[in-house]
């Protein structure tokens, strides 16, 4: 498929976390400045990074990792435009990874499956660096990452299934619950959730896209 272009979206250019204070010197704004963090589409080359952060976050709660290394790299390689990376000085400190989906609801394919040019995203992990949580670093990233789908043509929804502890979490971005999940890992159940892209006009007027 054709790659969708994104260079241009506004959720992909680099920021500050936060602005020098006017009142400081140079040398003490310079000092005092946080480091500058880029949002970006992920690249296999990304693969071991985001792994290790996967690894880590979800094995030792529930033993097992949304993505194996080589799905990673799947999805990574087929459709990095549905993946954003929050990076700081260069390094990963959070991550989603998502895919195409045709169906109404998620099924078990959908766990290993990327349909192309489709109109909804099945969001397969969200994971954050285990020495950034606690700092709404997961809120923030998924936030960017609707706002973003937004302005790539021809989404309508975003999928994601989650355990039942997760789901005021992902309630408080904006999703919806459809019901439990048919899909299940490791005798693990989950609630299905669907997210809107169309949105209110004010939020696609100043959304920049």
């Amino acid at each position: 498929m054709a790659q969708r272009q994104v260079n241009n979206s506004p959720f992909l250019k680099p920021f500050f976390l936060k602005p020098p204070m006017c009142s400081l010197s140079h040398s003490r704004q310079r000092r005092h400045t946080l480091p500058a963090s880029e949002f970006r589409n992920l690249t296999p080359q990304d693969a071991i990074s985001v792994f290790e952060i996967e690894r880590e976050a979800f094995v030792s709660v529930s033993g097992e990792c949304p993505l194996t290394l080589n799905e990673v790299l799947n999805f990574l390689g087929q459709c990095p435009e549905l993946s954003l990376g929050w990076f700081e000085e260069g390094q990963l400190v959070a991550f989603i990874i998502g895919s195409g989906w045709d169906k109404e609801r998620l099924s078990q394919d959908a766990m290993t499956t990327h349909v192309p040019e489709t109109p909804t995203v099945h969001i397969h992990v969200l994971s954050v660096h285990r020495h950034c949580r606690q700092q709404g670093k997961g809120s923030v990233l998924l936030w960017r990452y609707l706002q973003y789908l937004r302005c790539l043509p021809g989404l309508r929804r975003a999928l994601l299934i989650c355990e039942e502890f997760l789901v005021p979490f992902y309630r408080k971005a904006g999703f919806k619950e459809k019901g439990p999940s048919a899909i299940t890992v490791a005798q693990m159940s989950f609630t299905e959730m669907e997210y809107l892209l169309g949105g209110a006009v004010f939020e696609r007027r100043n959304s920049g896209c």
